[in-house]
Order: C-alpha cells, then structure tokens, then sequence
C-alpha cells in the first residue's frame, strides 16, 4: 500500500471534523470542549499507557532517540532564529515559533503502526516520550517569556509533560499497572487518537496568517522541508534500523501539533494566527509526508 493510502484514513477524520463543525450542529463550541478533554486527559493517557506498555532498553533505544531528538533540537534553534529577523511581531513569533518543531502526536502514533507493524508503535511511543519534554519546554519558553508567565509553573501544570514524566518513571522503574487500570487508561487513551483528529478538522482556519505571511512560510518551510531532510540525511548516515529510519522521517514530516492553539490561547498569545499554521501545516502535511517517505526510500541503501 502506498503512503498516501496508508495516510488516508487519519487525514479522513480531519475532514471529517472539519465538516461536522463547518455544516452541522456540531459547532465550534461543542469541539472546543472535546479539545480540552483531548488535551487535559485522553491524550495523556494515551501517552502513559503507550509508554508503560512498551519497555525501554537505554541502549537499544539511544540511536533512535537521539536521532529524534535532533531533529526537534535543530527546528527549535531554527525557529528561535526567525526571532532575529527584522521587524517580526513578537508575539506573534512567541506564538508560532511551536509550529515549526511541535508535531501531531495524533497523527505519529496512528500511522506508526501501517509504517512499521507493533513494533513501530513502541518506537513512535518512545519518540513521543522522548521528544514532548523538549518540545513542551520550547513552546512554553517564548510564550512565557512574552507575557510575562512563570515559566516553571507552565511546565509543571503541562498535562503532556506530567504523562510524559510519569510514563518514562514507570518503565524504568519496572513498574507495571494492575490489569484493572491498565485496561481503563487504554480505554480511554484509545479515544484520544479519533477525537483528536476531528478535533483538528475542526479548527481549521487560515485568515490571520495575512499578518505575517513571510514569518508563516518560514516556519512552514522549517516544518516541513528542512527538517525532514535532515532527518533523510541523519537516518541514513547512522544507518539506523529500516523500520527505526521510516518512524524517524515520518515522525520529522508530520504535521505540527494541534494542541499549539490551545497553548498559545491559554498562554495569551496570538490563537488566530497559530491556528493558521497549524490549519496550512496540516494540509500540507497530507502531500508532504508521503512525499518524504518516498525520497527516504530512494535515497536508503
């Protein structure tokens, strides 16, 4: 099956969001709410049970890690650079700056497992794990700083981070939970991935991008042209696992998270405009992605 096909029926859901807000009764506030829910616990509890069930071995796991790791690092100094650029609103950097390394976590752990079979999700769980610290931080950093927030008290109230956190606690401790639990926070992390994806149909708009159209294809460009390309580059030249390389380049081209709106909206930031990037994003994330996938496969060994 090609990748377009495997991507189908993720980016089905976001359509179908966007049509059941825009020409039903199912409103705009009606998936505010279900975003919130998403955000502050299904999601989570999608990322703890994704990583608890899954054991991480340190030195198994390190080049694959590091290779994601380095791909979100390199679009976070990329974007913070955009700050230098003359006569760019800061607010409205601080509130897009996200979308250039940030990804839709819906999106990587509903297409690891058509990648890359069972094993691609505890590889897409550990690049989640691994990678939503340093992204949260990121994002949190220049919203923070612009309206004047604590910034250690955003992250120790982010519910990714909290997941994340006790997530990785738990599998290197060797902990395990009861069957009792276990089954009830896969049943409600299982939620997480279809409301998500409607949720994001849901927000799509792309009218405040006019504000800063240069800024808004920068960050764009980052997104989804430099830094899958490096991750092609990086995967090959460490010559990683086929499976670990395909999650790696997938993981580097998703679409940017959608949870960035609702950060920058409760962080006093720019909402307009950061739901234009990830509206743009997310459509271009549908030619784009499969598109770097195929690049990776003709460029591997």
């Amino acid at each position: 099956m090609s990748d377009a096909l495997l991507l189908l029926p993720d980016f089905a859901l976001i359509v179908l969001g966007f049509l059941l807000c825009r020409y039903t009764a199912l409103g705009r506030p009606l998936w505010d709410a279900v975003e919130r829910l998403v955000y502050l616990l299904l999601f989570p509890a999608l990322l703890f049970g994704a990583i608890v069930r899954n054991p991480i071995s340190p030195a198994s796991a390190l080049p694959l890690a590091g290779s994601a790791l380095a791909v979100v690092a390199v679009g976070v100094l990329l974007a913070y650079g955009l700050r230098l650029w003359p006569a760019v609103d800061a607010r409205l950097h601080a509130s897009g700056a996200q979308t250039a390394f940030r990804f839709n976590s819906y999106v990587a752990l509903a297409l690891a497992e058509r990648l890359a079979g069972p094993p691609g999700v505890a590889w897409m769980a550990l690049v989640v794990s691994v990678c939503v610290p340093l992204c949260n931080v990121a994002a949190v950093w220049p919203l923070a700083r612009h309206g004047g927030q604590g910034y250690l008290r955003e992250l120790a109230r982010n519910p990714l981070i909290i997941a994340t956190v006790a997530g990785l606690l738990f599998n290197l401790l060797g902990l395990r939970l009861p069957t009792l639990v276990d089954t009830t926070v896969a049943r409600i992390g299982a939620a997480a991935l279809p409301l998500g994806l409607m949720a994001v149909g849901a927000g799509l708009q792309v009218g405040a991008l006019k504000e800063a159209p240069r800024l808004a294809a920068a960050l764009l460009t980052i997104r989804h042209a430099l830094l899958p390309a490096f991750a092609v580059l990086l995967v090959v030249a460490l010559g990683l696992p086929a499976g670990q390389q395909a999650i790696v380049v997938a993981f580097a081209a998703l679409p940017t998270a959608s949870s960035a709106y609702v950060l920058a909206v409760r962080m006093g930031g720019h909402g307009g405009y950061t739901a234009g990037l990830v509206t743009m994003s997310t459509l271009i994330g549908m030619l784009a992605l499969p598109l770097w996938l195929a690049a990776w496969r003709l460029w591997s060994p």
